[in-house]
């Protein structure tokens, strides 16, 4: 006899309710129909073809998209100017229309399951056994978003922050693994080590591109050795630009090494948000550099990233900005290789861009800015460097861009004006630039050599020169130097008006 369990007794449910079961069904050789004539029809057909499907499509009137997609795929694909008739339906395991009459879809639908398919009418729910997800093909690897209709919108927009983590060759890792699995066991014959290897294999497989990947995995498996032993190769030390602080602005290939690091060494300037971007299990080092203020010393850090990538640890070595723009990359880089540490660098946006971008502005402009130039405001003892060429900068025609300027603003400003910068070139100065609480000032040179106040908090940089004046000066500017707008070429006409019409 059952006895029937206590309400204490009831542990918390360990999945939480599902709209829908994800399922992955294996269609190869097996017949598909497809009814219908519209493009999105043509888009499902050629994912079920993909998917190993052979799929016979009726269709009264094809779109030319679809007429397109079979001419292409003669083999799997099947086009029938016609309607549908039940006797389309014999042996179909899967069932797809396109059928807008309410009454004509519901007869499609209960004459498929009489057949024992599987039925999707699109946009018509009610009628559908599977719905499709928005997909992300890193084939054999495939990932499938669902919004169970709710939003189609936000499942493309996951999947487009998917793809952006999971690199192209992630495909081609996934097979080579595949073809490996059964050489695998016979180099390394524990359980525990092949766990191990799976292990270091992902952290490859996302960190790599089209290297040799049968060749790196014969070394991940002979590292482990015949035992499954602890000894690791050396490591590798990888220098990434963070950007100025927000996370959107990372690269592509910066947030892949962040998920494929096993420390990550990061300064002051990088913000909790990109930390949070990282993969979790990676051990973060605060290393604190404050440019003039207190911090961990140049060699200190040095030596740290040598040692951690010496003792197999895949080291990122995390930057704000961009790390070729005094960053003190080449330092540690140099570092790297007298000790024999492989070392890759991973370029950022650099403040200077992040900040033209904030204000709409660009820091060339053919009218008032034919160079730009990067500088940084202070030397080892936290003085304006004495090795500027102030004849450089007080060029009219370039822009400027200070960086770590907040302490010596004034002093370099007189400078700028005494080596015969106007005292009214336009400044802007910006802190804490692309994140929330980012902050500017729009001046004057002039005003900054008599000491204006400056954002107070948070990194600063500030932008000298034409190109980066109050949006209104810029346009007032412009017009003054008599560039007055030509019309457009017959042929440029031509061209405008057809794109407008299409």
């Amino acid at each position: 006899m059952s006895v029937p369990a206590r309400a204490d007794d009831r542990r918390p449910a360990r999945l939480n309710a599902l709209p829908k079961l994800p399922l992955f069904v294996d269609l190869a050789g097996r017949s598909i129909l497809v009814v219908g004539g519209s493009d999105g029809i043509a888009w499902k057909a050629e994912l079920l073809a993909a998917a190993g499907g052979t799929v016979r499509i009726v269709a009264e009137n094809p779109s030319p998209e679809l007429r397109s997609v079979v001419r292409n795929d003669p083999t799997r694909l099947t086009l029938m100017r016609r309607s549908w008739r039940e006797a389309d339906l014999a042996g179909v395991s899967v069932a797809i229309a396109d059928i807008e009459d309410r009454q004509d879809a519901a007869n499609f639908a209960e004459a498929a399951r009489r057949h024992g398919a599987l039925v999707n009418v699109v946009d018509k729910p009610a009628f559908c056994d599977f719905q499709f997800g928005t997909i992300v093909n890193r084939a054999p690897v495939v990932v499938s978003i669902s919004t169970d209709g709710a939003a189609p919108i936000l499942g493309q927009a996951i999947r487009r922050r998917i793809e952006a983590v999971l690199p192209p060759s992630l495909g081609a890792w996934a097979q080579a693994a595949k073809a490996f699995r059964d050489r695998l066991r016979d180099i390394v014959p524990s359980k525990s080590g092949r766990r191990r290897f799976w292990e270091q294999f992902v952290d490859v497989a996302f960190a790599n591109g089209s290297q040799d990947r049968n060749g790196t995995l014969d070394r991940l498996a002979r590292e482990l050795g015949e035992e499954g032993s602890e000894r690791r190769g050396p490591g590798e030390v990888v220098i990434v630009g963070a950007g100025p602080g927000d996370p959107e602005l990372l690269t592509l290939k910066a947030m892949r090494e962040l998920q494929a690091a096993d420390v990550i060494v990061y300064d002051r300037l990088v913000t909790p948000a990109i930390l949070e971007l990282a993969r979790r299990e990676a051990r973060r080092v605060h290393v604190g550099k404050e440019g003039h203020g207190a911090s961990c010393r140049q060699d200190d850090i040095n030596a740290l990233i040598v040692d951690l990538a010496l003792a197999g640890e895949r080291v990122v070595r995390l930057k704000g900005g961009d790390p070729a723009i005094f960053g003190r990359t080449g330092e540690e880089v140099a570092a790297c290789r007298e000790a024999g540490v492989p070392v890759r660098v991973v370029p950022g946006i650099t403040t200077a861009s992040a900040a033209a971008a904030s204000l709409n502005a660009s820091l060339t402009h053919r009218d008032h800015a034919q160079r730009v130039q990067f500088i940084t405001a202070h030397d080892r003892h936290g003085d304006l460097p004495e090795s500027l060429n102030l004849a450089a900068l007080a060029d009219p025609l370039a822009t400027t861009v200070v960086y770590m300027g907040r302490r010596t603003a004034s002093k370099l400003a007189t400078r700028m004006v005494e080596s015969g910068l106007p005292s009214d070139t336009p400044v802007v100065a910006i802190s804490n630039v692309s994140r929330d609480d980012q902050d500017s000032v729009h001046s004057t040179i002039g005003n900054v050599a008599r000491g204006i106040d400056l954002p107070e908090d948070g990194p600063l940089i500030i932008a000298i020169g034409a190109s980066v004046a109050a949006p209104n000066d810029i346009q007032e500017r412009s017009l003054n130097a008599s560039h007055a707008q030509k019309p457009l070429s017959p042929a440029n006409e031509q061209f405008v008006r057809a794109v407008l019409n299409h």
